[in-house]
């Protein structure tokens, strides 16, 4: 169907257009204003001059949250816990989703299964239970205390599980009929077929991992060992007079505030993710609207 394009039609699209650029800008905006922070001299990003626009512009933030080997240490650590869980997640919630997809004839305990998922989504036992079991098990001070924990994500579970009832039962049928067996039907049909809310979760559990500092907190005793959230939410400016031996060494510990060093943190912790999340995107919208609409 043609519409017509009439005056009150590109009016309402004109005023359309500009309401989402206004919305996009206001979201864009808090992102300009801290990396223009970030760029810019402590007494202007204190003094609350600095909008989208860097003020004395200088890098001092950044060759102080650069200059040590701990920020490149805990940075790998982070990439490493972020691969691996990852990838341990997406085959254990794979593994998971498929029997739960199943119908109650096909997999009896199905419906047990799901409400204890369920149950431990919106309960939990508590931090003082997490770290006795922590401890127990002599995961303290270990990498995979920063892994196990996060390998399974039950909300992430249930959208897969969703995604997969919604697939017809024919093509699950016709595959059995040509001697498909269960782990065939995982991975070379019901997979591929998955793909976008396989990426979606993804998605949001690479975020999750990104953004996690609590358990490297409290069950790492060494900051080298921990993921880069807990070091940069740690990281202020600490000045050693013994350092401070010429004008210069002076004028540039002057430079760094915690408000513009706090401003390069924040940046610096988001750019992983933006750089990621076109990659994804595609799958974002689709991934969500077909995973949440079956029980």
């Amino acid at each position: 169907m043609v519409r017509n394009a009439t005056w009150g039609t590109k009016v309402a699209d004109g005023a359309l257009i500009a309401f989402m650029v206004l919305i996009s800008l206001t979201c864009f905006f808090p992102l300009l204003h801290n990396l223009a922070i970030s760029f810019s001299s402590p007494a202007k990003a204190t003094g609350g001059f600095v909008t989208i626009f860097p003020q004395d512009f200088t890098f001092a933030s950044y060759e102080k949250l650069f200059e040590d080997s701990t920020f490149f240490r805990t940075f790998f650590v982070s990439v490493e816990r972020v691969v691996l869980t990852t990838i341990l997640s997406f085959f254990v919630s794979l593994l998971m989703a498929y029997p739960l997809s199943r119908t109650n004839r096909d997999f009896a305990l199905r419906n047990v299964y799901m409400w204890l998922l369920v149950f431990v989504m919106m309960f939990n036992g508590g931090l003082i239970p997490f770290y006795l079991i922590v401890k127990q098990m002599g995961l303290m001070n270990s990498f995979w205390v920063l892994v196990l924990p996060m390998i399974v994500n039950v909300f992430n579970v249930i959208l897969i599980v969703n995604y997969f009832r919604g697939i017809p039962k024919e093509l699950d049928e016709c595959a059995s009929m040509d001697g498909a067996g269960p782990w065939y039907k995982v991975f070379r049909i019901y997979m591929p077929l998955a793909m976008p809310v396989l990426a979606t979760t993804t998605l949001f559990l690479i975020v999750n991992i990104w953004n996690e500092f609590m358990t490297g907190m409290i069950f790492m005793r060494n900051i080298e060992d921990a993921p880069l959230q807990t070091y940069m939410q740690q990281l202020v400016v600490r000045i050693d007079p013994n350092l401070l031996k010429t004008v210069d060494d002076v004028k540039r510990m002057a430079s760094v505030s915690d408000k513009t060093l706090s401003a390069a943190k924040i940046f610096v912790s988001m750019l992983p993710i933006m750089l990621l999340y076109p990659f994804l995107q595609r799958y974002f919208i689709s991934g969500i609207t077909l995973g949440s609409v079956k029980e």
